[in-house]
């Protein structure tokens, strides 16, 4: 097969360092002479044929993706459905690929992305199209199958338990005559991997996070009262981390907002209030609550060093793969030990990742629910650790992220409206 081009899309909700993937997708293909480019906004790019030319982009510009937040490309929350039912905008990909000779397509996502990624590769491989397809491992949910991390959970687990740390500090100093109670409600609809991440900033038995609510714990309305009321009374006041997707008994969302997102996924309206909220009306404590939202996911400043070197890493992997002939597989992390911390890159077929999600072991959860084990500790730790700090402007004060051209390259098929397919 002729090596042709390479093509690299972003998926679903961004990372402090997901572009530190795109650089080193970027660096490999150059290093390897292999010409790329990137889709405009994900997959929904690569339907429009809206590729952007890499080879126009300023080098220092993208040598400054490694440290830069957000997805420099664009990303999107936009599911492909069966060929059966979707046709139409597979043969449109191919079509697209065709045109500009793409050979290789990485998508860089989480679970819905390796599926998309599947799908493809099985329509490409049946219509007889040359295409090696690479999923490329991101999430902050830390929720994909085999691999021993997800880039971009470092650096929020790194960003949560240091929030948490930081602001119980403030709650500390006013207690006595202000607020006792302070509850920071975090990503992870499903899986507790971010709120177990919170305990790292615990060093003994009464410092905080002092309870953490995990979505794999039903809500204890009773129990997580009485513990509040004891640690208030015991330490002076009450911090606790909640995962936006806590559960009551009968598995329904403390916070369902009603409603659905692109991928099908319940929307949440926001637990943390609600917990806020019922520790005001049961036991009368003054509270306030914070929800870091996006901030947890593009504190670049904060990056776990661990965690940039880890997403650079399956980027570059992740060229190799497909200019070595492998196709339908992601390069995952295989940790080797825990001391000295070392790892390794290794493809795993996507047929045993796609739409598998991981949970957070009951292991890894205290016996009374409320906080971590030492298990987790061990496997948590070395993944928040080192600093990755980006390079700062003198006059403004502020880091130097990059800025693109994100020239588009000339489009060589007529216009395709995904909205009527």
């Amino acid at each position: 097969m002729r090596e042709g081009h390479l093509l690299y899309a972003q998926s679903g909700g961004v990372t402090a360092v997901i572009n530190a993937t795109a650089a080193a997708v970027i660096d490999t293909c150059r290093r390897r002479r292999v010409r790329v480019f990137a889709a405009r906004i994900g997959i929904l790019g690569a339907l429009r044929e809206e590729l952007i030319d890499l080879a126009r982009e300023d080098r220092a510009a993208l040598a400054a993706l490694r440290h830069t937040p957000g997805g420099a490309f664009g990303s999107c929350r936009f599911k492909l459905k069966s060929p059966e039912v979707d046709r139409a905008h597979y043969e449109r990909l191919l079509a697209v690929f065709a045109a500009h000779d793409i050979r290789h397509f990485l998508y860089n996502g989480g679970n819905d992305s390796a599926d998309t990624s599947l799908k493809i590769a099985e329509f490409a491989r049946a219509r007889g199209y040359p295409l090696h397809v690479i999923g490329v491992p991101k999430t902050v949910d830390n929720d994909l199958p085999i691999t021993d991390a997800c880039p971009g959970f470092g650096s929020v687990a790194k960003y949560t338990a240091l929030s948490i740390l930081e602001a119980s500090y403030d709650v500390a100093s006013m207690c006595e005559s202000s607020t006792k109670v302070f509850v920071m409600e975090v990503m992870g609809r499903h899986a507790g991997w971010i709120a177990a991440a919170a305990g790292l900033a615990a060093g003994g038995p009464d410092d905080p996070p002092h309870l953490i609510l995990f979505p794999e714990i039903p809500f204890d309305e009773a129990a997580f009262l009485a513990r509040v009321k004891a640690t208030v009374a015991r330490v002076g006041y009450c911090a606790v981390v909640v995962s936006e997707g806590l559960r009551n008994a009968d598995g329904r969302f403390l916070a369902e907002a009603g409603s659905v997102d692109a991928f099908g996924h319940t929307q949440l309206g926001g637990v943390g209030p609600v917990v806020a909220q019922l520790v005001k009306s049961r036991l009368g404590y003054k509270f306030h609550w914070a929800v870091p939202d996006y901030l947890q996911r593009s504190a670049r400043h904060l990056a776990s060093r661990v965690d940039a070197e880890q997403a650079w890493a399956v980027g570059r992997a992740a060229v190799e793969y497909a200019l070595a002939g492998h196709d339908a597989v992601m390069p995952v992390i295989r940790r080797v030990s825990n001391r000295p911390f070392r790892w390794t890159i290794e493809p795993a077929p996507l047929k045993r990742i796609a739409n598998v999600e991981k949970k957070l072991p009951r292991s890894f959860i205290r016996a009374d629910g409320f906080g971590i084990t030492a298990a987790a500790r061990r496997y948590l730790e070395p993944l928040i650790r080192g600093e990755d700090t980006p390079p700062y402007d003198r006059a403004s004060g502020l880091p130097k992220y990059a800025r693109l051209k994100l020239a588009l390259a000339k489009k060589q098929l007529a216009a395709y409206s995904i909205a009527d397919k």
